[in-house]
C-alpha cells in the first residue's frame, strides 16, 4: 500500500484575484541648482536619464515573456517611457491611472527634494525620523496619500479580475502600497530601486505581498535610493 504524501503547496491566484506588478520607473535626469524640473500639476516631471532608459529596456525584456494583459502608467513621463518597451514587446498601449502618481512634495517639487537630502537639511532628517512626507513644506497629507494609492490599486484590481498587469509607478507609491498592506512602519518600503518589480495579489478580501524589489534583469544599475522620486 502506498503511503499517502503531504507535499508543500504552491501559492495560486484566489479566482477573481488581480495579480498586479508594481514597476518602479527607471532613473529619471539628474537635478541641477536652478534648472527645476517641469511640472505637471505642480510635480515635477523629468524624463529618464540615459541610465534609466537602459532599465526600461531590461524590464521590458525581463516581463516580455508573461502573460500580461494590461500595463497601467501615472501622469508622471518616467512612468510611460519605462513602460515603453514592454508595451512594445507586448502589442499594448498603456492605460492612465491617475490615482498612483507620485506623492506631492509640495515646497519641495521640480527637484529641490534631492538637494536638500544631498545637503542634509534638517527639515529631510526629521522627514526621515518621523516617516512622513508631510513634514515638508506644502506636502500632501499622509492619510490622503495612503488613500489615493490604495483606491489607485482597487481601481485596477477592478477592472482586470482574473487578469496580471503591470502599473509602471513611483518609488513613494510602492512604498505606500506595501507598508499599508502590511501594517508596516510607513518608510519601511521606501528603497524600491529604479526598474525593480515587486507584485501584490488584490482580491476582495485582503491583498497579499508577493515580492518586493526584484531587481535580477539590472545587473548592477541598482541605485538603492530611497527617495520617492
Amino acid at each position: 500500500m502506498t503511503e499517502k504524501e503531504y507535499r508543500q503547496s504552491r501559492f495560486e491566484r484566489p479566482p477573481g484575484s488581480t495579480e498586479i506588478l508594481l514597476v518602479r520607473h527607471g532613473e529619471s535626469r539628474a537635478a541641477r541648482a536652478g534648472q527645476p524640473f517641469p511640472l505637471v500639476d505642480g510635480q515635477g516631471d523629468p524624463e529618464l536619464a540615459p541610465d534609466g532608459k537602459r532599465q526600461a529596456i531590461r524590464v521590458g525584456l525581463r516581463l516580455a515573456h508573461l502573460a500580461i494583459d494590461a500595463v497601467y502608467v501615472t501622469k508622471l513621463r518616467r512612468t510611460a517611457e519605462t513602460a515603453a518597451p514592454l508595451c512594445e514587446h507586448l502589442g499594448l498601449m498603456p492605460t492612465l491611472e491617475p490615482d498612483l502618481h507620485e506623492v506631492h512634495l509640495g515646497d519641495w517639487e521640480g527637484g529641490l527634494l534631492r538637494m536638500k537630502a544631498h545637503e542634509n537639511d534638517p527639515i529631510f532628517q526629521q522627514m526621515l525620523l518621523l516617516e512622513r512626507w508631510d513634514v515638508v513644506p506644502g506636502a500632501e497629507p499622509g492619510q490622503a496619500f495612503q488613500e489615493r494609492v490604495m483606491r489607485g490599486i482597487r481601481n485596477i484590481a477592478r477592472a482586470n479580475p482574473d487578469r496580471l498587469v503591470a502599473a509602471f509607478v513611483h518609488g513613494g507609491v510602492i512604498g505606500k502600497v506595501l507598508a499599508t498592506i502590511t501594517e508596516s512602519r510607513p518608510f519601511a518600503f521606501n528603497g524600491a530601486d529604479n526598474g525593480s518589480i515587486s507584485n501584490i495579489v488584490v482580491d476582495s478580501e485582503r491583498i497579499v505581498l508577493r515580492r518586493f524589489n526584484d531587481t535580477g534583469h539590472l545587473g548592477r544599475e541598482t541605485s538603492g535610493s530611497q527617495l520617492p522620486t
